[in-house]
């Protein structure tokens, strides 16, 4: 999974990014916590590993990961090449998400590049460069799309797809903002619009206010402001982010306690994009490696067997499948098959969060 961090200058974007990459993956599982200057690697937090990990004492303990890319010079005119707007709408575009950085706090020490603080307008800003970028891309596609139809009169559909996306970008609306039919949804995800991606919008907030249980006036805003997207708000204070970064597990534990904290804004951020885009975790566990794989909801044994090898997809045979729960309060794998709990699955099984799989295949 890779998510974009963008965002106006002195918002906290570089803050949270450079805390990302200073909380980056174990150095014996991924030798570079920052894969190029601008990509950090975090690994998703899954209690589950530690467990089994305690269980199997395994050589390699690897957990699922996820890359943070610092998306860099959006301004104003980006769209039209300002800036490093070339470089930043390509970046951008092979995410998966985007992590829109609003700054919600005060400080008259940082200036606003704007000169107040407005979540919206800060949101907006970054919305329209957006907009006009995908505005460009679909007048390309609607052009093509009508060439096309002299020799391919079902394409009409398309054609009137993209109009009805493009009126509602010219109102300021989001593609995400529409609905669709599954067809549609296929054909939205081959044009490869910005505003048609999913959207998490992190609320960097003060250090006074990062324990509130209630938001400020700004989140709250910003809050009611996304709510017709489906876009989720995570509070964040970078500035902690980036203590809490230079922490060891035990010391970690102690400051979010202190700060009635129960976990760092960056686990909340990587949960929160699982859920954005439907993603979950199975697990595969013996003495040589514990590890997570991330797959999407719903999809079937064979082609979560291909995230291993896609040799186990081509010649795959079955799954041996068991709960975490059913597994755990067994306490060994022998204990759970003496009391059938190891199931047999083919290949219309739906892999489940959390299953503990082993896939027997032949090729």
């Amino acid at each position: 999974m890779k998510l974009g961090i963008v965002g106006l200058p002195n918002v906290g974007k570089s803050t949270l990014f450079n805390a990302i990459t200073n909380a980056g993956a174990e150095a014996q599982n991924y030798p570079f916590c920052t894969i190029d200057p601008n990509v950090g690697v975090v690994t998703v937090p899954d209690a589950r590993l530690d467990v089994l990990a305690e269980m199997y004492n395994p050589e390699k303990y690897t957990p699922a990961i996820v890359e943070f890319v610092d998306i860099a010079g959006l301004v104003k005119g980006a769209s039209k090449g300002e800036g490093l707007g070339n470089k930043f709408l390509a970046n951008i575009r092979e995410v998966d998400a985007i992590v829109h950085v609003v700054r919600c706090f005060e400080n008259t020490n940082i200036i606003h590049v704007d000169g107040s603080i407005d979540p919206i307008r800060d949101m907006e800003t970054i919305n329209l460069e957006l907009i006009f970028a995908d505005m460009e891309t679909l007048t390309r596609r609607m052009d093509k799309t009508r060439k096309d139809m002299k020799s391919d009169k079902k394409l009409a559909s398309n054609l009137e797809l993209f109009e009805r996306v493009y009126k509602s970008l010219e109102e300021g609306v989001t593609a995400r903002s529409l609905e669709y039919t599954d067809d549609e949804a296929a054909i939205m995800e081959d044009v490869r619009l910005l505003t048609y991606k999913p959207v998490i919008y992190v609320a960097n907030v003060s250090e006074d206010e990062v324990s509130d249980s209630s938001d400020n006036q700004y989140v709250a805003t910003l809050r009611e402001a996304v709510k017709d997207e489906g876009a989720q708000v995570v509070p964040i204070c970078a500035n902690i982010e980036s203590e809490i970064a230079q922490l060891d597990d035990e010391e970690k534990e102690m400051f979010l306690a202190d700060l009635g904290i129960e976990e760092s804004g960056l686990n909340r951020l990587v949960k929160a994009s699982y859920t954005l885009l439907g993603l979950i975790s199975y697990l595969t566990a013996g003495p040589k490696e514990v590890r997570a794989w991330t797959i999407v909801n719903g999809t079937k044994a064979p082609q979560a067997a291909g995230k291993i090898h896609t040799d186990f997809e081509r010649g795959f045979i079955r799954a041996e499948v068991i709960a975490y729960d059913d597994l755990i309060a067994c306490g060994n794998m022998n204990t759970a098959k003496e009391k059938g709990l190891i199931r047999s699955e083919g290949k219309e099984y739906v892999i489940k969060d959390g299953d503990v799989v082993l896939f027997r295949f032949n090729v």
